[in-house]
């Protein structure tokens, strides 16, 4: 069932505890943050009720979750020491806020179209990765960092290795926080590979918060090495009274507006916010197992409201963060009303039960965190992008470890680089495409130009044209062109009217149409003139045929100037040949031998059955229009050759079965093509059979042609045309002439 389909009622469950298990994680994390860009902790508390309650709610977003972002901190925390005071640095987010607001207004939120999805999911990886080594110095007790810091260089003078380090050696892990750690992600991963509890209603991140706290407690009165001590738990503020709480909030110094300073840091941190949101809410987008959209505009009102809100109340400023989402998603969510939910609930209990909070050890939430990273930077994932090429690989590659070392702005900008790269390196290759080409007029050599071609592509080009011998016929190909740089379109003309004709090369243009300041020559490549009709043999004929089924197989079909030639053919038809084809709708002649308007008269009947009709067309096409070739065209699984024999097996005609007055005249032609001493013992052998009735009625009807038509009789013995047979295959595209002694004239 769709999740349109699905009412409140059905989704409430799942969200409801995809808000709880949220909750639990972002909890440690907007206090992470607020210490890392050097605020007040309920700052960051505050920034995680916003960004659930009042973003969710206007959000169009079903799965992400908003709240303080790690990748903002090292901008927070300039932003505070530059305005000199947390107050000032209030009115800044404000101010963010409404040029947020503006920004989503103006529908800037296509900004996110513009990133590739191997930066995308570079950026998923790198999140995952990050976590990983950021939460397992957590996750065995080493909390010497904030937990929501993610920047490489930490506020402690430590990096992300040297931390990681740092928990092999002494004393760089607390026994009971490791064991509280490690036991709590082999919960998360046992539960992962047990069906009844990965179906089960009760999330497995919120089973180990209650069991850590319950052996955080256990471990306290075992004492020694193994009491987890305040600085391991969670730790939030704790007001006295509701009073004192609401004192916790902080108002923006509004003297502030008239400093510069404070609106290039509103510049700032809206630019930043909104990077980031973007590339968030598309990366989210990704991880939705529903391939939800979500509108990037109304996300970017969303975020300034959220913003506005923030620094008129003392928060610091909030995105789209996709830590919180993933878990948000792995937990199940349904609707963005998990999201809602879990603003509701930091509210609530860091209004109501902040002890009860403060019993929640960090190892226990470092641990579901640590299995979210696995999600994310999954093997699955490198191994997806690998097998797609280096153009997707290493701009892939360069932002993990970009985002890694650096932050998350800095490594998608990096990556975008490298990904440009790529694409000017393809740009610069695929604008020219140059190839050999048979066409009925001769031999050419036909560039074909791209959509765009820059000043970047002149070398290219230069060396192609200068490459070119005498006697050489080149065709310059634009129709598929938007532009051409000025530089490009003095090349052509230059080689067109003088370069070319000096070096003994026939320059011509198709599908500049004047657009460029160039126009067309009147070059008909494909069209069969009188001269060329005279010209061919039929055998010759029959090789064009031949080479173009080859082509339709192989996919390297001419391309073709389809309006020039209906231009060319205006005035009058030269066919090269008559093809006698099926009405099957799977065996269109000029398709499967790749041919042009003009180049054959084309008779389709059910059955390629010759009637009086068809025999006058015949003798047309080439006693008078002057075809060079008959050919009987029949197929693989036909229609009514299966009638014909399912007929002849059952005894009954066609008027008695269909019901149809006017098919017993074709099926009975065909019945005679039966082959009686083979007829089918297994219904398995009955497709092989239909396929062999079919050659030898080809075969008939070729040698019936020349015996009652002696137009064309005395045509193919003056060696002026040739009939032949063909089967077409229609699960392969490949056509297979057929050698019978009817290819010669009939009589002697």
């Amino acid at each position: 069932m769709h999740l349109q389909q699905l009412s409140f009622r059905e989704t409430l469950p799942r969200d409801l505890i995809s808000g709880l298990v949220v909750a639990l994680v972002a909890l440690p994390l907007c206090l992470g943050v607020a210490l890392a860009s050097n605020a007040p902790l309920f700052s960051g508390i505050i920034a995680g009720i916003v960004g659930g309650i009042l973003v969710g709610l206007i959000s169009g977003s079903h799965t992400s979750v908003s709240g303080p972002a790690a990748g903002l901190t090292a901008v927070v925390a300039a932003q505070i020491a530059l305005l000199g005071s947390f107050d000032s640095f209030l009115m800044a987010v404000a101010l963010a806020g409404l040029f947020q607001i503006a920004l989503g207004v103006v529908r800037a939120g296509f900004i996110a179209e513009f990133i590739p999805s191997c930066v995308i999911k570079g950026l998923l990886a790198a999140i995952g990765l990050i976590l990983i080594f950021k939460q397992i110095p957590h996750l065995l007790g080493h909390d010497t960092d904030p937990e929501g810091e993610m920047s490489y260089r930490q506020p402690d003078h430590e990096t992300t290795l040297s931390e990681f380090g740092e928990l092999f050696e002494f004393g760089g892990l607390h026994m009971g926080a490791a064991i509280v750690g490690l036991s709590s992600m082999a919960i998360l991963i046992a539960w992962e590979f047990i069906k009844p509890l990965k179906k089960s209603l009760v999330p497995a991140p919120l089973v180990i918060v209650l069991l850590s706290v319950l052996a955080a407690e256990g471990l306290r009165r075992l004492g020694g090495n193994f009491a987890i001590g305040s600085t391991h738990l969670v730790q939030v503020p704790i007001a006295a009274s509701l009073n004192e709480a609401i004192g916790l909030l902080r108002l923006p110094d509004f003297g502030q507006l008239g400093n510069i300073q404070v609106y290039s840091a509103a510049i700032t941190i809206a630019l930043v916010a909104t990077l980031e949101t973007l590339l968030n809410l598309e990366a989210v987008d990704k991880l939705d197992p529903r391939q939800r959209v979500s509108p990037p505009s109304r996300e970017l009102i969303a975020q300034g409201v959220g913003n506005l809100t923030c620094g008129l109340i003392g928060g610091i400023p909030v995105t789209s963060v996709i830590i919180r989402s993933s878990v948000n998603i792995s937990a199940g969510a349904q609707t963005k009303f998990s999201a809602i939910f879990h603003g509701i609930l930091l509210l609530v209990c860091v209004l109501t039960i902040p002890r009860w909070l403060n019993l929640i050890p960090l190892s226990a939430l470092a641990a579901v965190l640590v299995v979210t990273g696995f999600k994310l930077a999954s093997p699955k994932l490198v191994s997806q992008l690998w097998n797609l090429g280096w153009n997707q690989f290493l701009p892939f590659a360069t932002t993990v470890i970009a985002i890694f070392f650096t932050d998350l702005l800095i490594g998608v900008l990096i990556g975008l680089g490298v990904s440009i790269i790529f694409i000017l390196h393809a740009n610069l290759r695929r604008p020219i495409q140059c190839q050999h080409e048979h066409r009925l007029q001769g031999d050419i050599e036909r560039i074909e130009l791209g959509a765009h071609v820059s000043f970047l592509n002149r070398a290219a080009l230069a060396k192609h044209l200068n490459g070119y011998r005498a006697g050489s016929h080149v065709v310059i190909d634009a129709r598929h062109t938007v532009n051409i740089d000025p530089d490009i379109l003095d090349l052509i003309q230059d080689f067109h009217e003088k370069g070319g004709p000096a070096h003994g090369v026939d320059v011509q243009l198709t599908g500049f149409g004047g657009r460029f300041r160039l126009a067309d020559d009147l070059c008909d490549l494909d069209t069969a003139t009188r001269d060329l009709q005279r010209k061919l043999s039929p055998d010759e004929v029959l090789k064009i045929l031949k080479d173009g089924n080859e082509r339709f197989r192989s996919g390297q079909r001419l391309v073709r100037d389809l309006h020039r030639e209906v231009q060319s053919t205006s005035a009058g038809q030269y066919p090269l040949a008559v093809v006698l084809s099926c009405i099957d709708s799977r065996s269109p002649a000029e398709l499967i031998f790749d041919l042009s308007v003009g180049d054959i008269f084309s008779i389709r009947i059910a059955g390629n059955v010759v009637r009086e009709k068809v025999l006058g067309s015949m003798e047309y096409a080439c006693a008078v229009a002057g075809s060079r070739l008959v050919v009987v065209m029949g197929h693989t699984k036909c229609g009514a050759v299966t009638t014909a024999v399912d007929l002849f097996l059952t005894g009954k005609t066609a008027a008695e079965v269909t019901g149809c007055t006017h098919i017993d005249v074709l099926t009975s032609d065909i019945q005679r093509s039966i082959l009686i001493d083979e007829l089918p013992q297994t219904p398995e052998g009955l497709a092989n059979y239909i396929d062999e009735v079919t050659r030898a009625h080809i075969q008939r009807t070729v040698e019936s042609i020349p015996q009652r038509s002696s137009v064309l009789d005395r045509l193919a013995r003056e060696g002026k045309i040739k009939i032949v047979g063909c089967m077409y295959d229609v699960t392969t595209g490949e056509i297979e002439f057929l050698e019978t002694d009817s290819c010669v004239p009939a009589i002697a």
